[in-house]
């Protein structure tokens, strides 16, 4: 049995349709329903839903073969123990800094000022302000990151940006993209090895869906 760990929301949403063209079907009800452990229409692959950022640990502890995160979940893990195959290309958005609308990021920045940030993700902030020589002073939040600058808990936010509508509603702008973010395949590096006949033609399958190639769907697996 592989075991194929993602999590609910856009993930979810965006990988389902990227395993029915690797030929593997998840029952909609099924699919919606409240329950952790998912069955496809292979008998020898089931999914398990979990908390976006614990999907590396899954994947590298082995209790999951495979799994899909995002590239900003990736780097705060830092990738221990697990293969990135396939950059699948889905729920993508950027990891940007935001500060409230009037407050001059760009001459703070110049100054030299030392700036509160709230954010969610330390490692790639940290190594983001590094880079540029700007001192910060990072308060980590693990949700409502626009509320901080709103009550002057930070002076900006590290944080995803898709649309842009939370910042703006928030009185929020876009001061400075990071990098732009994608989901990626993860494999446990033990299963890869220990399971290859199995595992590789699932990530071929999906490498092929993911180029939109008419590649031979996955042909199952072994329970």
């Amino acid at each position: 049995m592989i075991t194929l760990a993602l999590s609910k929301g856009r993930i979810f949403d965006e990988t389902l349709p990227l395993l029915a063209a690797a030929g593997i079907a998840v029952d909609p009800a099924i699919a919606n329903s409240r329950k952790l452990i998912l069955p496809t229409a292979d008998p020898g692959l089931r999914l398990i839903i979990v908390r976006a950022t614990d999907v590396p640990t899954y994947v590298q502890y082995g209790a999951a073969d495979i799994g899909v995160a995002g590239r900003d979940v990736l780097l705060e893990h830092g990738g221990e123990g697990l293969y990135q195959p396939v950059d699948l290309g889905i729920a993508r958005c950027r990891l940007s800094v935001a500060a409230p609308e009037g407050f001059d990021y760009a001459s703070a920045v110049r100054r030299g000022s030392r700036l509160s940030v709230a954010t969610k993700y330390l490692q790639c902030a940290r190594e983001h302000f590094a880079a540029k020589g700007v001192h910060v002073d990072l308060v980590k939040l693990y949700g409502s990151m626009e509320l901080a600058p709103l009550v002057g808990l930070a002076d900006a936010i590290v944080d995803l940006v898709s649309t842009g509508s939370t910042l703006r509603a928030n009185h929020l702008v876009e001061v400075e993209q990071i990098m732009p973010i994608t989901s990626r395949l993860i494999v446990n590096q033990a299963s890869m090895k220990t399971r290859s006949d199995e595992l590789e033609p699932l990530v071929a399958a999906l490498s092929a869906a993911v180029a939109g190639e008419g590649a031979p769907a996955f042909a199952g697996v072994s329970e």
